[in-house]
């Protein structure tokens, strides 16, 4: 540790020395040790905020919650906040979550948007708070505020319009004349849309993340077909074409590995459907070694925060855009160069 103009650094060597020194049973003080550590580099690398979510995240469920509140409070005026412990510990009540949800930078536009649509008005209030909102949010959150100055239709309308498991009402007439009522029915579309990973609270994605998941995804994957491939892991990840065109689309495979992940595959699986996926990248038995390094640091925690941060973005591009919206619909787009090979789209 060094100290220039009374100001003290961490090294990352003396970063990981913590994690070296402690002993069984003192995840507590670990917990608030590493972020403290950490919250004294003035300009973590990338390897240092990886390291730290490694250490962290696998210790938040032995932590109490005073000790969760300290490092929220702590990483609330950090800069450069590692992003999945940030959403983390979002995720918590709101007394525990208010320092990040108010101040946070690591947080985003999407990040926003999905906690609201998760945790409703307690998060919204709170991020309420934050300077310079964005104005979509700030109408969402005043729709959760004041509901009753929307109009709602009538259960009859509703049964033969929608299906039962959906939330989403279509604007009347009259509801467009009401004050709110486009707010409203855009809240309840964000609701509709994230109601899946509300109710399982990020623990599945879908009940089908399975042995037919993976059979689809590797043999998909093996044909070599691009198009195919991202169809296959469209479905199986709950999110639109474009999305899923773009975690294969990058020059490495980290999204990709992510995806894997939030799927829960072992080590092996998904090796396989990554080197089908990206054969280049794996031109000898050290390449091999990284990626499963790799894979087995990654925790599934993050990786499923990258997850609803991909769903997140999909439901911002359309509140944005101001369409219609369904829970259910398939707005997968393929590229225009994998256009002949492309399946014809499916409904479900």
């Amino acid at each position: 540790m060094c100290r220039v103009s009374g100001v003290s650094f961490v090294s990352a060597s003396d970063f990981r020395q913590i994690a070296i020194r402690a002993e069984s049973g003192k995840a507590e003080r670990l917990f608030r040790a590493a972020v403290s550590a950490f919250c004294s580099l003035t300009r973590p690398s990338r390897r240092e905020i990886a390291q730290l979510e490694d250490l962290t995240l696998p210790l938040f469920a032995n932590v109490s919650v005073e000790s969760r509140r300290y490092v929220a409070a702590a990483l609330s005026e950090c800069e450069y906040a590692p992003a999945a412990l940030v959403r983390r510990l979002c995720e918590e009540p709101v007394d525990v979550a208010a320092p990040l949800l108010i101040r946070s930078c690591a947080l985003s536009d999407i990040d926003l948007i999905a906690l609201i649509g998760r945790h409703g008005l307690p998060h919204a209030r709170a991020i309420a708070r934050r300077k310079d909102l964005n104005p979509t949010i700030a109408q969402l959150i005043r729709a959760l505020e004041k509901p009753t100055l929307v109009s709602v239709r009538q259960p009859e309308a509703i049964a033969k319009t929608a299906p039962e498991s959906a939330e989403i009402v279509a604007p009347s007439p009259d509801s467009q004349q009401v004050p709110g009522a486009a707010a409203e029915n855009a809240r309840r579309r964000l609701r509709s849309l994230m109601r899946a990973d509300a109710e399982s609270g990020g623990a599945t994605v879908n009940p089908f993340a399975g042995a037919e998941t993976y059979v689809k995804l590797r043999e998909t994957a093996l044909t070599g077909n691009a198009a195919f491939f991202q169809t296959a892991l469209a479905d199986a990840l709950e999110i639109d074409f474009s999305t899923a065109r773009a975690l294969t689309a990058n020059q490495n495979y980290a999204s990709l590995l992510a995806a894997l992940r939030a799927l829960d595959f072992g080590e092996e699986r998904a090796f396989l459907i990554t080197a089908a996926v990206y054969p280049t990248e794996f031109p000898h038995p050290q390449a091999i070694r990284i990626f499963l390094d790799r894979y087995r640091l990654l925790h599934r925690d993050a990786a499923l925060d990258r997850l609803r941060g991909w769903k997140a973005e999909i439901l911002s591009k359309a509140i944005r855009n101001a369409g219609p919206i369904s829970a259910n619909a398939d707005i997968r787009k393929a590229d225009s160069d994998n256009a002949a090979a492309r399946p014809k789209a499916r409904h479900v």
